[in-house]
C-alpha cells in the first residue's frame, strides 16, 4: 500500500492510559474538579466545546488521545532518532471514527511555523474506508500473507505477541483508572475485568469502590448522546454521583464507530457489536501498560522529565463560536432530498441559507459544484 513503517498503536493506549490515571490520582488528591470526564472521543470534545463551552472545559481530561499520542511520537521521537524532519513525513493512522480526521486537523496538534509546520496526523482513514480501498486495489486480507508491525524501539521478537492492556472496545479509560485508584488511593487491588452495573441501558454503566462503609470512588462509563446529555444535566445542578466518566459519542463505544465496517445483511448493529466484543476479548493478552517495553523505553529515553510529559502527551480545550459550519449544518437540517425518476436527486433547501459565507470559508464558488434550488 506504499507505506514505509507500519506501526501497532498499543504503545499510544498504553502511555494514554498511564497518563490519564497519574491525571485522576492527582486531582483526587488535590480535590481539583470532578468528575474527570475522558476527552478520548473527538465527538464528545467537539459537542463540549461548541455546546457546553466553559462550563464543560474544567472537567475534561487534559491526556491527548491515544492517536494524538501516537502522532506525537511519530513526529518527534521517532523523527529525532532517525534525523528526519517531521514536516517531511506523512503520518496516517487507521482509525473506527470518521471524528478522528476532525481531531486530527485541530490546531492544538499543529507544530512549527510557516513552510516548517506540520500536523502530528496527517490523514485519517477509517476501518470501513480501508476495506474499500483494498476492494479497489484488487486486495485480499484473507489470501496475504501475515507481516510484522515495524519496531520504532528495536525491541525483542517477545513483543510483537498482541498484548492489550484492558477488555472492551472503546480504549478502557474507566477500567484501567479505577485499578490504579483504587490501589494508589486506598491501598485497594482490583483483579480481573470490571463488572459493571447496568443503569438506565447497557450504554450507562457504573462501579464503585467502598472503604470503611463509605463510598470512596464512583466510576460510570456513558455511550450515545442521549445518555451524555442525561450526565450533563446531573453535572449543572450538582447532582452527578462520579468521580470519573469514560465518555464515547456512538452507541456502543468505539467498537460501534462511524468508521467502522457495517452489519452484514440480517445482522442487527447490536450483534455486529456483540460478535466483535468476543472476538476481541477472546484474541487477546492482558498486561498492565507499565509492562509495555517500548512505553518503558519511551519514558527512559524521551519523556524524563513531568514537564516534558506534560507538553508532549497533554492539550488544551476551547469554547468555541457557533461558526458558520455548525450554521450549514443547522440549516441542513430543514432540507428536503427529492429524487426524480431517473435516479437523479437535488436538496431543496430554505433561501436564507448562508451560500456565499459558507463558500467563501470552503475557497470555492458556486459554477460545477452546486445545483440549489430555493423555496
Amino acid at each position: 500500500m506504499g507505506a514505509k513503517e507500519v506501526y501497532d498503536a498499543c504503545f499510544s493506549k498504553d502511555l494514554s492510559l498511564i497518563e490519564i490515571a497519574d491525571e485522576f490520582v492527582r486531582r483526587y488528591k488535590e480535590q481539583g474538579c470532578l468528575p474527570m470526564l475522558a476527552s478520548a472521543c473527538p465527538g464528545w470534545i467537539c459537542y463540549a466545546e461548541k455546546t457546553l463551552g466553559n462550563f464543560a472545559l474544567p472537567y475534561i481530561s487534559t491526556t491527548k488521545s491515544p492517536q494524538q499520542i501516537a502522532g506525537t511520537v511519530v513526529k518527534n521521537f521517532v523523527c529525532q532518532r532517525n534525523s528526519l524532519d517531521p514536516s517531511k513525513v506523512y503520518h496516517c493512522t487507521i482509525m473506527p471514527c470518521y471524528d478522528k480526521k476532525l481531531e486530527a486537523s485541530r490546531e492544538d496538534f499543529v507544530s512549527g511555523e510557516g513552510d516548517f509546520s506540520y500536523c502530528e496526523v496527517d490523514c485519517v482513514i477509517t476501518t470501513g474506508e480501508l476495506v474499500e480501498l483494498f476492494e479497489a486495489r484488487g486486495v485480499s486480507i484473507v489470501d496475504t500473507a501475515e507481516g510484522r508491525v515495524d519496531e520504532m524501539t528495536a525491541l525483542d521478537q517477545e513483543e510483537r505477541r498482541a498484548f492489550f492492556s484492558t477488555p472492551g472496545g472503546s480504549g478502557g479509560f474507566a477500567e484501567h483508572v479505577f485499578k490504579e485508584a483504587a490501589s494508589a488511593l486506598f491501598g485497594e487491588k482490583v483483579e480481573g475485568p470490571l463488572q459493571m452495573r447496568v443503569l438506565r441501558n447497557q450504554d450507562f454503566r457504573e462501579i464503585s469502590l467502598e472503604s470503611n462503609g463509605e463510598k470512596v470512588l464512583n466510576f460510570a462509563t456513558v455511550y450515545g448522546f442521549r445518555n451524555i446529555q442525561n450526565l450533563v444535566r446531573k453535572l449543572k445542578t450538582g447532582k452527578s454521583p462520579y468521580h470519573f466518566v469514560e465518555i464515547m459519542a456512538c452507541p456502543g463505544g468505539c467498537v460501534n464507530g462511524g468508521g467502522q465496517l457495517q452489519p452484514k445483511e440480517g445482522q442487527s448493529a447490536k450483534e455486529l457489536i456483540a460478535e466483535l466484543e468476543t472476538l476481541y476479548n477472546a484474541s487477546i493478552e492482558y498486561r498492565h501498560p507499565w509492562k509495555n517495553k517500548k512505553v518503558q523505553r519511551l519514558y527512559e529515553e524521551w519523556l524524563t522529565t513531568p514537564q516534558l510529559r506534560q507538553h508532549m502527551l497533554h492539550t488544551g480545550y476551547h469554547a468555541r463560536e457557533n461558526t458558520i459550519g455548525v450554521q450549514v449544518n443547522n440549516w441542513c437540517k430543514h432540507a428536503k432530498l427529492l429524487v426524480l425518476p431517473d435516479d437523479t436527486y437535488f436538496y431543496v433547501i430554505p433561501r436564507q441559507f448562508p451560500f456565499e459565507a459558507f463558500l467563501q470559508r470552503q475557497n470555492c464558488s458556486m459554477n460545477g459544484i452546486f445545483q440549489f434550488h430555493f423555496l
